[in-house]
């Protein structure tokens, strides 16, 4: 019985060998340019903004969301003559990954959106993720440009680790790109006013906060670099559709406002979120809180955010085990203040019950709660409501959520069975010898 286990991960170790070789020769020929975005937040959405904006001047491949050193490295291998850019998302999962992946990429542009604790298992304190995420700046060839976060004091500071060309972007003085006259108060959508060099540029898009500033001004600074025109950069900026889980909005008519932040949930963007909903003008607000980020047990971090919550929301609902954590007063609970459930399928039907036409209702957790499905279910019919089905994606990628979870749980199941047997088939296939 153990003997498949053993010969799937012998067979697992040598493909993946096989692809990063593959990847070196590739990176070695390709005429491609290639960015690269690293980051404790904002990094998919830097990706596929500064994707959407080089269309019009190249073909492009973009790699987002899966972002770890495999995931990266197969979109390596398939570049081809014909693609002009290709934009990838590196995270920091494990301590080295990004140095073994950076060295493979060696990038032409490599941006640095922020650095904040995450992964506090893996990396203990900030300045660990800082030392991870600089290897890709680090990285860059010498002909290239690093393109860092200069309100960052970490971020900025790996300008020291580049022999390539470096270039900050910020809202402060002295960054060579900055974001000025940020403004987003829900409904109304973000706008500000890019200055650099080249001028001033005026940018609207269609993000909901005002943190996105961040990046909108990576992605634009990038495309400037790059060649692109300031006409188009704006143009394409203001068409970018942002994703609905990160922060997005779903706009239910008759019925609520959603906005949506369940990609993902760091302690550093809960209040990011919560500002969002303090700023917006609703005839009432609420907050869906479910799981923190590296706090499974820190009962600080659950009464920090529910006094953050209650400061700026008329009703907080938190979602899953950590209602005690909360510390909410007797009062609370008794004037519905604080609402608790287990699962987001018991908010759902709440929140259905309850709802006034036109409120604003924010959803806030980790993505293995799925916290997306609340706001899905008034769009779609959603029959998976499993706690948790152990995906890394959220539904809205996965789109399996009009299924019920035991029908693709099997999918799963059969799709890993075959690429078992593919591994065993490609391993005894006989090579290829050249004429």
């Amino acid at each position: 019985m153990r003997i498949l286990p053993r010969l799937s991960g012998w067979i697992a170790a040598r493909r993946a060998a096989a692809i990063e070789r593959a990847a070196t020769r590739t990176r070695a020929r390709t005429p491609a340019k290639i960015v690269a975005v690293t980051g404790s937040s904002a990094k998919t959405t830097t990706v596929a903004l500064l994707a959407h904006i080089l269309e019009p001047i190249g073909r492009v491949r973009c790699q987002v969301d899966f972002n770890d050193r495999r995931a990266i490295v197969k979109a390596l291998t398939r570049v081809g003559r014909s693609v002009d850019f290709l934009v990838v998302e590196a995270a920091a999962g494990r301590k080295g990954d990004l140095a073994a992946t950076s060295a493979i990429l060696r990038p032409d542009v490599a941006i640095v959106t922020m650095v904040a604790l995450e992964h506090k298992s893996v990396y203990r304190d900030v300045e660990g993720v800082a030392a991870e995420k600089s290897q890709l700046a680090a990285a860059v060839r010498a002909h290239g440009v690093a393109i860092l976060n200069g309100d960052d004091p970490l971020a900025a500071a790996m300008a020291a680790q580049t022999n390539a060309r470096v270039v900050h972007f910020g809202r402060r003085e002295g960054n060579d790109y900055r974001a000025l006259d940020a403004r987003a108060v829900f409904p109304e959508r973000l706008q500000f006013t890019l200055a650099w060099r080249g001028g001033i540029l005026p940018l609207r898009t269609r993000f909901v906060a005002e943190h996105f500033w961040l990046p909108a001004a990576a992605a634009a600074a990038a495309a400037l670099e790059l060649g692109v025109a300031p006409d188009t950069v704006a143009d394409r900026l203001a068409s970018f559709e942002p994703f609905l889980d990160r922060c997005g909005a779903a706009d239910i008519p008759g019925g609520p406002h959603f906005i949506v932040d369940t990609a993902k949930a760091p302690w550093h963007s809960v209040k990011l979120a919560f500002d969002v909903l303090a700023s917006a003008t609703a005839p009432r607000k609420r907050i869906v809180l479910g799981h923190i980020s590296d706090s499974s047990s820190n009962d600080r971090t659950y009464r920090n955010a529910y006094r953050m919550a209650r400061a700026v929301a008329d009703e907080v609902i938190f979602v899953g085990d950590h209602a005690h954590r909360s510390k909410a007063s007797q009062n609370d609970y008794d004037t519905g203040r604080f609402q608790n459930f287990v699962t987001a399928e018991q908010v759902a039907s709440y929140i259905r019950a309850t709802t006034l036409p036109g409120e604003v209702i924010l959803l806030k957790g980790s993505v293995g709660q799925h916290l997306e499905r609340i706001a899905l279910a008034w769009m779609h019919e959603v029959r998976c409501w499993v706690p948790a089905c152990g995906h890394r994606k959220g539904c809205i990628e996965c789109g399996r959520y009009g299924e019920s979870f035991d029908w693709h749980k099997g999918r799963r199941r059969r799709h890993r069975v075959r690429r078992f047997l593919s591994g065993l088939v490609g391993k005894a296939r006989p090579r290829a010898t050249r004429g």
